[in-house]
């Protein structure tokens, strides 16, 4: 198998993915309390800079791939890795109003 750097991206980003489901399901109330409480704080953490960093420069390096490699529909991963951007942008640099939207989110709205 010849693993590119798509390749690679689509493995990891699916293993992510998976990964989290199973957390989600497993971990039940304690990963709303773990979300709520811990990744996103009522102060904004200060790893979120180096996350922001990283995704804007990921996508960046994800779209000169596509430019500089022939790999068929490469644009595709590329497209959707910059759709994150949306939630990058509002973590980075809107954080209080992406926390409540994760509140709401998490909020039982049966009752």
């Amino acid at each position: 198998m010849d693993l590119n750097y798509f390749s690679i991206l689509c493995f990891f980003w699916a293993f992510v993915g998976i990964l989290t489901r199973i957390l989600i399901v497993a971990l039940g109330d304690k990963w709303k309390e773990w979300e709520i409480n811990k990744a996103y704080a009522k102060e904004r953490p200060k790893w979120l800079n180096y996350i922001g960093i990283f995704g804007f420069a990921l996508v960046i390096f994800t779209w000169y791939k596509v430019f500089t490699t022939n790999v068929g529909f490469s644009w595709i991963i590329a497209v959707l890795l910059s759709l994150t951007l949306i939630k990058l942008y509002k973590l980075t640099f809107d954080y209080n109003e992406f926390r409540e939207f994760v509140i709401n989110v998490f909020e039982d709205k049966t009752n």
